[in-house]
């Protein structure tokens, strides 16, 4: 099935404000302001409501200056004339709460709906095909034509007035008369076609890795910041037209943790600060999302990783695994998370790090790969291909180096690996997830 952009986009729009006329601010004027909490909200440091009051008050007074005298201006109620602060007015609309997260789900998904609307309209694509997949989900659904049935359909999708029809037909096609009750013959029964329902499970492991805090070429926000703007729109995409595909979020460093969808703004970046948790693992990352994807009973299974760098930190599941370590490399470093930085975590973020008995090696070389973490990596990822679990990765970093071992990875996986710059990943990551077509990412120097 194939859907234009311009269908698409008539459909995310043709909802309307509930409260209509009942409005306070213009809808230009509340775009403006929301804009301005999702930038916020997804900042490395959240503000808090006071700060984002202080804010959203200097860019109300950017609008541009009207005469005292103009009739409409004077007419219009806005949040600017009464002295109400437009937190207080956004919480009383109900996008804002008064608490540490403080938006709303009303206001995560008015937001993500309209980060929603700007990168569609910015995909410069004639169509849309819905999931082309290799494989067909469980479940149906039913269409409009029909067929005869056959021997082992099942009868619950039967065309009752189509059937009697061709009974009617039948008899008439005999010269018989037409009688009641009616009398059917197989010959006679028809169905309802269906169409079966292709289910799609997507985990999208990010890195959050300290260097994910590095800012983009134009200086408009970070890394990270850039994908979660992109996550954010992908999952109200997935609600509002794929709701039996599942979208599942890890965010890894040296140990991963499951996110809920509705936490991803408040993603952060590890440092050195957290206790060894800045390194890259992607190990942890590839087995919390089998550990996911193995639950879910979709038929098509995915594990997107987007990082910045190369896996420097892999698990040691046990002692002999540890000496072979120190034999070859007798000042390495191994790391096991204390009772205070997995409550330190699970306090501040609200996420608990998927972690049981084994302890991880720490090994970072420049533009290199420890050989004890690469054999690790790859076993990890091999773990996933044989569950049937395709593997892509996007790389949001312009090293030579790091894109190769990336390549490398791919290719003895049979998967996908790309370069992409950071400030187009959400427009990469939408149309990927609606076609699932590998055209759709092009080279990997294509953007």
């Amino acid at each position: 099935m194939q859907h234009n952009i311009v269908n698409f986009l008539y459909f995310l729009n043709e909802k309307k404000d509930s409260k209509g006329a009942d409005s306070d601010v213009s809808n230009e004027q509340l775009s403006k302001i929301l804009k301005t909490v999702a930038k916020q909200v997804i900042k490395e440091k959240t503000p808090s409501v006071q700060d984002l009051e202080r804010i959203l008050q200097g860019i109300t007074q950017e609008q541009p200056s009207q005469s005292e005298t103009d009739e409409e201006s004077k007419n219009e109620l806005d949040i600017y004339g009464n002295n109400e602060p437009i937190t207080k007015y956004l919480q009383k609309k109900g996008y804002l709460k008064d608490d540490k997260r403080w938006l709303t789900n009303k206001g995560f998904f008015e937001i993500g709906q309209r980060m929603l609307e700007d990168i569609i309209k910015a995909i410069n694509e004639g169509g849309f095909g819905l999931h082309e997949t290799k494989n067909t989900g469980s479940g149906g659904t039913i269409l409009d034509t029909t067929k005869k049935l056959e021997i082992g359909d099942d009868v619950k999708n039967l065309d009752i007035p189509k059937t009697i029809l061709n009974s009617v037909q039948r008899s008439r096609n005999k010269q018989l008369t037409a009688e009641l009750p009616i009398q059917l013959e197989f010959e006679d029964f028809e169905k309802f076609e269906t169409r079966e329902e292709v289910n799609v499970a997507v985990v999208y492991c990010i890195d959050l890795s300290s260097t994910m805090k590095y800012s983009l070429g134009s200086g408009e926000g970070t890394r990270i910041e850039a994908a979660k703007k992109a996550l954010w729109a992908l999952y109200v995409l997935n609600k509002k037209f794929f709701p039996n595909d599942s979208i599942y979020i890890v965010g890894f460093g040296s140990l991963a943790s499951e996110i809920k969808q509705r936490d991803i703004p408040y993603l952060k970046t590890f440092d050195a600060n957290d206790n060894f948790l800045h390194y890259t693992n992607y190990q942890a990352a590839f087995r919390l999302a089998l550990k996911i994807l193995k639950k879910d009973g979709s038929h098509n299974k995915r594990i997107v990783m987007i990082t910045d760098g190369q896996p420097s930190a892999c698990f040691v599941d046990d002692e002999s695994q540890k000496n072979a370590i120190l034999s070859d490399k007798p000042y390495s470093h191994f790391y096991k998370p204390d009772d205070v930085t997995l409550a330190k975590m699970k306090n501040e973020r609200e996420v608990k790090l998927d972690i049981r008995n084994e302890m991880v090696y720490l090994c970072y070389r420049y533009k290199q790969v420890d050989s004890a973490i690469d054999a690790k990596t790859l076993q990890e990822a091999k773990k996933c291909k044989r569950e049937g679990i395709e593997i892509d990765t996007i790389m949001v970093s312009e090293e030579e180096e790091l894109l190769s071992y990336v390549e490398n990875l791919e290719k003895q996986l049979k998967g996908r690996s790309y370069y992409i710059n950071p400030e187009k990943i959400d427009k990469i990551l939408i149309s990927d997830f609606i076609s699932n077509k590998k055209r759709i990412l092009g080279s990997k120097r294509g953007y």
